[in-house]
């Protein structure tokens, strides 16, 4: 009987190993919840490339609101029900869950080149360290706004202006009668929608969610002058139902040309600018965020990262996903298949180097910017114990900033006064602290 060959052993060992490799992923299914996002909608017509190139592995989409959305995965991932394969977090949910061990770290080794991620977004996605959030696209807040309107009613926008001067500028573009508001902002409740913006609002008059001892601070003058000015704001010179409206109702508004300015994050730079969804792609210029008596947290900073919970049966599976669609070359998949104008931003270094997209992106040298300024360890006038721009990263935030939120979305609808709003936010935030034992 002939032995077999050396090179034939060799061949049969490699085909071996790539049967169990195969198997590995046979029937193998992810499931990703995410956001209704333009990028994240681009991601998943995407899909079948990945599929491609992993056999065996399927995706299964969840594409929820953004509150919905972090209230099913916050209670997925407490639970450690494992519904959820990937998870779309953002950079108050990591640092936290990373610390008590519901997250992986990200599979960063190899070619994935996690130095080439923008330095504040790598680390508000980590913790000691660690990178527990994969950033699919980051964003800080500027001025978005009609040049065309803008001239016309005989005013100009430039950095930083005053929020004086943006209501003034709302005042004179604001024509309901032609179904032009003067401006447009966020007023949906939710602590990652109207307060994302409100407390930048309150950031830039002097306020501060804690003092230096915890002691929550919703109803200081600060804020009552901040939110006070908001609900005025956008009561006289912003659409009707501004209460309802967040980031996707505005976004549609101002794409219909409804908007005189939109004030909300950098990534809805590439939307306004493609002639494809903006019926005043061609008008639209950029400023960053307004100011009053500081420019510290003057605008947020954010990125909706992808993350693996714990609890996943399939992580190898799942970081696979990750690695891909937060890869270099992704953006170059999504430049290919839409144009450089649309990739995924605010997240990689190598990004904003490539020539074909600064010439694509008219918004490029705003949105990054904008991004590099924003400063969660130094974002209020007065000292605070936290960290965060539009919000503050303990886990006691999230309901004190529901709630907060459901307040002043109230006083906008003309439910209560602002005052009451505050007090009422207020209250609840003290006992939060208090059952929390914060003091």
């Amino acid at each position: 009987m002939k032995s077999l060959s050396k090179n034939t052993v060799a061949c049969a060992i490699s085909l071996a190993t790539a049967i169990t490799t195969a198997n590995a992923f046979a029937d193998t299914q992810i499931t990703v919840a995410t956001v209704n996002n333009g990028h994240m909608i681009e991601m998943q017509k995407l899909t079948p490339d990945f599929e491609k190139a992993n056999p065996g592995i399927k995706v299964k989409w969840v594409t929820l609101e953004e509150s919905v959305l972090r209230q099913n995965v916050t209670q997925d991932i407490a639970n450690k029900s494992g519904l959820y394969d990937v998870m779309t977090i953002g950079m108050y949910e990591a640092p936290i869950w990373g610390q008590r061990g519901w997250l992986q770290p990200i599979d960063a080794s190899g070619d994935y080149d996690e130095k080439d991620i923008l330095p504040s977004i790598r680390s508000g996605l980590s913790y000691d360290g660690t990178l527990y959030g994969a950033p699919f696209y980051g964003e800080s807040s500027m001025i978005m706004y009609r040049k065309d309107l803008v001239k016309n009613a005989g005013m100009e926008i430039h950095d930083h202006d005053s929020w004086d001067h943006i209501r003034d500028v709302a005042k004179a573009v604001n024509d309901p009668s032609k179904g032009i508001y003067g401006i447009c902002l966020r007023g949906k409740a939710g602590w990652g929608d109207n307060m994302a913006l409100v407390t930048t609002i309150a950031n830039s008059f002097g306020g501060r969610w804690f003092d230096e001892n915890w002691k929550p601070e919703i109803n200081s003058p600060e804020w009552k002058k901040a939110v006070s000015f908001y609900v005025d704001l956008l009561s006289k010179y912003g659409p009707p139902g501004a209460s309802s409206n967040s980031f996707n109702e505005n976004l549609a508004l101002f794409n219909e040309g409804k908007c005189g300015m939109w004030i909300d994050a950098t990534i809805a730079a590439s939307f306004v600018t493609d002639p494809k969804q903006s019926k005043v792609a061609d008008q639209v210029a950029f400023a960053q965020a307004p100011q009053e008596v500081t420019q510290k947290g003057s605008n947020w900073l954010w990125a909706w990262a992808l993350a693996v919970p714990v609890a996943t049966k399939h992580e190898e599976a799942a970081q696979k996903f990750i690695r891909w669609a937060t890869s270099k070359d992704y953006v170059k998949l999504v430049a290919k298949d839409a144009g450089w104008a649309s990739v995924p931003t605010g997240t990689r270094e190598s990004t904003y180097q490539n020539p074909a997209f600064q010439k694509a992106a008219v918004f490029a040298n705003a949105e990054l910017a904008a991004i590099k300024s924003a400063d969660p360890k130094d974002s209020t006038l007065k000292p605070s114990p936290y960290v965060g721009v539009q919000f503050a990263s303990i886990p006691e935030f999230q309901a004190i900033g529901t709630t907060t939120g459901q307040m002043i979305s109230g006083a906008l609808a003309g439910a209560m006064t602002v005052e009451q709003a505050l007090d009422n936010a207020q209250k609840a935030a003290e006992r939060q602290m208090r059952q929390a034992g914060y003091y």
